[in-house]
């Protein structure tokens, strides 16, 4: 992968706004040609320094599904495993590494409070775990 220089960077901060911008408006914004931001592009892509798009829903845009933060603690050295398993449980959305209480930190998704609680009953389950701590996510503000 090659260094990434300022005019990258400005590239990735647009398509952070707006992942669908046209490249001749990505082109006119950064003061380049299109031929230029779709080489970077490609390149950014072949490099995988971007590994793909993602449609990013307004926090009411769902407003029936339930969400859930779950910290979680692993036991000495199986972080992989757990890691495997958990990226296996379709109630998982996201997965982070973290570096303070928690090991790792999960963000559930589910349709209602009875599914959440279902999906903490097969984390439960998983061999590594010491312990775990959900919180609802009751209101988002951004």
């Amino acid at each position: 992968m090659s260094k990434l220089d300022d005019t990258d960077h400005r590239l990735i901060a647009l398509l952070r706004q707006d992942a669908r911008m046209a490249v001749a408006t990505l082109a006119a914004k950064l003061g380049v040609s299109r031929g230029t931001v779709s080489n970077r592009l490609r390149k950014l892509e072949d490099d995988q320094v971007i590994v793909g798009y993602r449609v990013q829903l307004r926090p009411d845009a769902e407003p029936d599904q339930v969400r859930a933060w779950m910290g979680v603690l692993v036991e000495g050295n199986q972080t992989r495993e757990v890691i495997a398993h958990l990226l296996g449980e379709p109630g998982v959305a996201a997965l982070h590494d973290t570096n303070g209480r928690w090991d790792l930190l999960a963000e559930l998704r589910a349709d209602s409070v009875t599914a959440v609680s279902e999906v903490l009953e097969r984390v439960r389950l998983i061999k590594g775990i010491r312990t775990t701590e959900t919180s609802l996510l009751l209101k988002s503000y951004r």
